[in-house]
């Protein structure tokens, strides 16, 4: 790609801001010199670390916003306080189309709050929710929501696999993606009343999309579906699970390769399997949240990650700003829409009557 991106940049978001920041931008550019970074920050908290990068320096436009979000930050917060912070200047960069993205690794709670008043979300979406790019044993598998809203309603989970079935056709290249809808089982019995209803819609609407029905948690590394629709409650708690399981067998296996002379040789002789192994279980190379249902390019960073892990995130903001993948998640919504309200009305008219039937 030779066309420029802009991409926005909360370079006071974070756990190790604005350090990690400035670093992963570095990085990323080295394998993205067509992209520009708009770092919104404490210019002299910043400088000491852009003197490090040259490259950087000469591919960046420094924005001075001496205000930031606290990490801890309340949304309500966050938006009442911080109209003037690295991370609502930021989104304002991509709500005014100076930048095709932004990214930041501050409090999710607010990135989410400032980004849904500013950009908004696409016409019949109540709430954006938040993907996570999921490594599987056949490849990627995109995972939402994993953090944006505790609590989803039925309507909002079956947004978020129309969604989610048009942002992996676009980004993981399936022409046909399997959408699943994450329980506690494969069984048509297993699940809460909310989880059945939105089961039930989604098969009721006849929506264009390969929905499989239920999956289980082990089907997502498995293989078994192209995206696993949940709330953000359970969501999250997964992608935090996946994280640290990854972290406890990179432990085991370092102390395994360790614990003899016999081993240390092993490891030796398979140190470019390993490298290999080690590589594929990082989990820094999986950072970067998309926020899907908002007019504009949202991606989020893990807040305790390092400039590998925000140079990840970077990295997908830049392909994603490269893409069309906005335009067909509108075209994907605005086709199924009138479907999915009228099989709503059918359910309901339909469950009327029963509870009608029974009290006769």
């Amino acid at each position: 790609m030779s066309q420029t991106v802009n991409i926005a940049v909360d370079a006071m978001g974070g756990d190790h801001a604005p350090g990690i920041v400035i670093d992963g931008c570095a990085l990323s550019l080295e394998r993205n010199p067509h992209a520009r970074f708009l770092l919104f920050g404490d210019e002299a908290k910043m400088a000491p670390h852009l003197a490090r990068h040259d490259a950087l320096a000469a591919s960046a436009e420094i924005h001075h916003t001496p205000d930031a979000v606290p990490m801890d930050a309340k949304p309500a917060q966050a938006v009442r306080q911080g109209r003037k912070s690295s991370m609502a200047m930021a989104i304002t960069a991509v709500k005014v189309k100076r930048a095709e993205a932004v990214i930041s690794a501050g409090s999710t709670g607010a990135l989410m709050a400032m980004s849904k008043i500013q950009l908004r979300t696409f016409p019949g979406v109540a709430r954006p929710a938040i993907a996570a790019i999921w490594p599987t044993v056949s490849g990627e598998a995109l995972v939402l929501d994993v953090g944006a809203n505790v609590d989803s309603d039925i309507k909002q989970l079956v947004d978020f696999a129309i969604l989610g079935e048009a942002f992996a056709h676009v980004v993981l290249h399936r022409q046909r993606p399997r959408v699943g809808l994450l329980n506690v089982g494969s069984e048509d019995v297993k699940g809460n009343e909310a989880v059945k209803a939105v089961d039930a819609l989604l098969r009721a609407a006849d929506l264009p999309i390969d929905y499989v029905g239920y999956i289980e948690g082990d089907d997502i590394s498995a293989g078994e579906v192209d995206v696993a629709v949940t709330d953000g409650f359970t969501g999250n708690i997964a992608l935090k699970t996946a994280e640290g399981t990854a972290k406890l067998a990179a432990h085991y296996l370092r102390g395994a390769l360790t614990s003899s002379p016999l081993a240390k040789l092993g490891a030796l002789l398979a140190s470019g399997g390993l490298r290999a192994l080690r590589d594929r279980m990082d989990p820094r190379k999986a950072n970067g949240g998309v926020f899907l249902g908002l007019n504009g390019l949202v991606v989020k960073s893990h807040g305790g990650t390092d400039a590998l892990g925000f140079a990840a995130a970077l990295d997908l903001a830049i392909d994603l700003a490269g893409s069309d993948f906005g335009e067909q998640i509108t075209t994907a919504l605005e086709a199924v829409h009138d479907k999915v309200t009228a099989a709503d009305e059918a359910l309901k008219a339909e469950k009327r009557a029963k509870k009608e039937a029974a009290a006769q």
